[in-house]
């Protein structure tokens, strides 16, 4: 229970639940949206009003119900409303949708060496990355974290129009802070301010543009020069998530907010499970943000190794995936008769004695207690006086050194369920054995008079990397069917950052260590990886438009150690390669009149697309060039779900790069595929004369289904001339059986 109760503050676990209760007659919190800025500004709260009132009917009723307007970067507002209000509004031709506004969660060093931003790396674009902003939508910022030291920063640039709101941590580094909580539903753990209560913003916040701090550690566990990937760039906070969690309402206000103050990207780190894109706030936010310039980076979610549970899939929006790196954090144990386990956890403690006395939850069990599994450990199945400075031996590893350290205990060694790739912090000497081990301890426990044992303090190894992280989220996406997400891998497995001092290392209540550094896992981590990676492509090309830079970084990834049929499904492209996706040769460009032409083919509404495009009417679908192919949009992988009624593979996928590369290139390709798929590209030669020329081609993708055959098949396009080389990965996944 309490384990779960940590990865949703370290951000490990994405829920979205409904706020509300059922009672019809109860008003209920809803977001409604209308689309783009067209009458909005200073007229929109007397609009909205005169909205609401022909809605309720009553004008104190109307004005009461009113929580929020929107209407700086779109045009909507927040109320609380009844069930038949809701309908009224709904049928408004200005209204694009009305939906609940639920809560969401967060998705909770080395790293940028691994990915080839190196500590000596010439930084000539300093100057540039100085005047980027990144805003971060999280839980706060701790701002004495030595990572948002402004010493040697210039001026906060000119353009920058945001400010900082109760907060008094704001410098030349960390630029802008406000925060957002409609309902004012505070606990006694939130504080009405930026400041960071859990550490996660501060944590993600560093990951993307800390600068460089020396000799950070947890308690020497990854000792070294702790940076963000663009140390630079400046920070804005956002802070929307709370205690009770994210708020729809209060992610869309910081969209609205982030994008009017002139932040340069928008690093997200939080999601839930995937809706139509005009009842998704981040979906909806993100889409005026690309208006206006502004990528969204958003994490994936971390619910797998599950199919279908990837989150943020959007296709302007960045989906990052976890990925691990090469460096893994593991825990001995070591029993009286000499036989030890490498177990994975982060133990911060170094053993006092040579020995401990060594007990199993089942024979601790507090006989007086029906509730609960007590070889589990579970909390309140164990008898104190039995495990009162010993270590315990538990079949589970889901909080056990909690249970453990209130009754007493020296240690905890904990089963786990299924091989993991993911270390958590203890609050005790701790360490999770993989299930293979199990036996052996549980024969020597049960054969020993004495049994012992001794748990060391946490080193780390070498793995094989890059790979996908055993909890990220993983498609296929439910929204759009052709659509591949997540986009992209970044580390985000056993990540050292900087944390806040106002919370816990582990978030135990029990835990007396605060730290300013903090190692944690999730897509959380590997989003800010993400965004700041992007920053420093936007940094050598300022005028590259949002598709173009995901573009970039995507037809350059560093491929993935692939250990699992389906991993495909959860990598994307590969990870992030920063250095390499700066002169990626070609480019695949999203324009909105490509979004719209997407939109019209998946079905959307065209009075709601003209909303949301530009605040107009209605958008009329066939004056637009008709998105052709599979997919209808020009993306750098390529991908289809079968129908279940296919027998047959077919698929085609129409493409444009544009060469930034060299001005006279020939681009060839090549084709790699070891899954049967038959795939054509015409033409198979592309010649440009000049930079920022665009060259289309198509790529048909033919194949069988064998009945027994795998349920993905997959194949790499690559383009290449006498430098550049620009991958596509074209993935089909068949039917599945029902």
């Amino acid at each position: 229970m309490f384990r779960n109760l940590l990865l949703l503050v370290f951000s490990l676990c994405l829920v979205t639940t409904l706020v509300h209760g059922s009672n019809d007659n109860e008003r209920k919190e809803y977001i409604v949206y209308m689309g783009g800025l067209q009458g909005a500004g200073t007229s929109a709260l007397v609009d909205h009003h005169n909205m609401l009132l022909t809605a309720i009917g009553d004008e104190e009723v109307a004005r009461e119900s009113k929580l929020y307007t929107y209407r700086k970067s779109f045009n909507g507002f927040v109320a609380k409303l009844l069930p038949h209000e809701v309908k009224r509004l709904s049928a408004e031709n200005r209204v694009v949708s009305v939906f609940p506004s639920t809560v969401r969660k967060l998705h909770t060093t080395r790293t940028w060496d691994f990915l080839g931003l190196s500590e000596t790396l010439s930084r000539e674009n300093a100057k540039r990355e100085s005047d980027i902003v990144i805003g971060l939508l999280d839980s706060g910022i701790w701002p004495e974290a030595p990572s948002f030291d402004d010493r040697g920063y210039g001026p906060v640039p000119i353009k920058w129009r945001g400010k900082c709101v109760n907060f008094t941590g704001c410098n030349r580094k960390v630029v802008g802070a406000k925060y957002f909580n409609l309902n004012q539903d505070y606990s006694d753990r939130d504080t009405p301010s930026p400041i960071d209560d859990t550490g996660h913003g501060t944590h993600t916040s560093s990951t993307a543009a800390g600068v460089f701090a020396k000799d950070a550690s947890l308690y020497g566990l990854g000792t070294g020069t702790a940076r963000g990937g663009v140390p630079s760039a400046r920070i804005a906070m956002y802070k929307v998530c709370w205690d009770s969690g994210c708020s729809d309402s209060d992610v869309l206000a910081a969209f609205d907010e982030a994008i009017a103050d002139g932040v340069d990207l928008i690093s997200a780190s939080m999601g839930g499970p995937s809706r139509s894109f005009f009842e998704d706030p981040i979906a909806i936010g993100s889409f005026h943000a690309m208006k206006k310039g502004i990528l969204t980076s958003c994490s994936a979610g971390n619910d797998g190794p599950a199919a279908s549970t990837v989150e943020n899939v959007a296709p302007w929006i960045m989906t990052v995936a976890a990925s691990g790196i090469d460096r893994q954090f593991r825990t001995v144990a070591t029993l009286g008769n000499g036989k030890y386990f490498s177990g994975i956890s982060i133990n911060t403690f170094s053993p006092e004695k040579k020995m401990y006395p060594l007990t199993s939850g089942a024979l601790a069990a507090n006989v007086s207690e029906r509730y609960g599994n007590a070889s589990a450990c579970d909390f309140g199945t164990l008898d104190q006086n039995e495990v009162m400075g010993k270590i315990v031996y538990c079949l589970g590893s889901n909080g056990q050194d909690y249970t453990i350290k209130r009754a007493g205990g020296a240690g905890a060694i904990m089963m786990l369920d299924s091989d993991t790739d993911t270390a958590y912090s203890t609050v005790i000497p701790g360490t999770s054995i993989f299930p293979r081990d199990s036996k052996l301890i549980e024969q020597y426990i049960s054969s020993t008079k004495n049994p012992q044992a001794v748990i060391q303090k946490t080193i780390n190894i070498n793995v094989s990397a890059p790979f996908v992280a055993s909890f990220s989220s993983r498609g296929p996406q439910i929204i759009s069917l052709n659509i591949l997400k997540p986009d992209i891998s970044a580390p985000g497995v056993d990540i050292l950052a900087a944390y806040s001092t106002l919370t816990t290392t582990t978030g135990y209540p029990n835990d007396d260590r605060h730290t300013v550094f903090n190692i944690i896992s999730g897509t959380s981590m590997a989003c800010p990886h993400a965004s700041a990676a992007a920053v420093y492509v936007k940094s050598f090309h300022p005028d590259w438009s949002p598709a173009a830079v995901k573009s970039a970084l995507m037809t350059t990834a560093t491929s993935m150690k692939i250990i699992e049929e389906d991993a495909e499904l959860g990598s994307g492209s590969g990870q992030i390669n920063p250095t390499q996706a700066v002169n990626p040769g070609l480019i695949y460009d999203i324009s909105m009149s490509d979004y719209i032409s997407f939109l019209c083919k998946e079905g959307y509404n065209h009075t709601a697309i003209g909303l949301i495009v530009g605040g107009t009417d209605k958008i009329d679908c066939s004056k637009f060039k008709p998105a052709q192919g599979t997919d209808g949009l020009n993306y750098p992988t390529m991908y289809t779900q079968l129908h279940s009624n296919s027998t047959s593979i077919s698929a085609t996928f129409y493409r444009t790069v544009t060469n930034v590369g060299y001005a006279t290139s020939v681009y060839t390709s090549k084709v790699t595929s070891l899954s049967g798929l038959l795939v054509k590209v015409i033409p198979e030669t592309l010649k440009f004369s000049k930079l920022n020329e665009s060259q289309s081609f198509t790529v048909e993708v033919k194949g069988s289904l064998e009945p027994t055959g795998s349920k993905l098949l997959s194949a790499l396009l690559e383009w290449s001339d006498s430098k550049y080389n620009v991958k596509s990965h074209i993935v089909i996944l068949r039917p599945l059986a029902d």
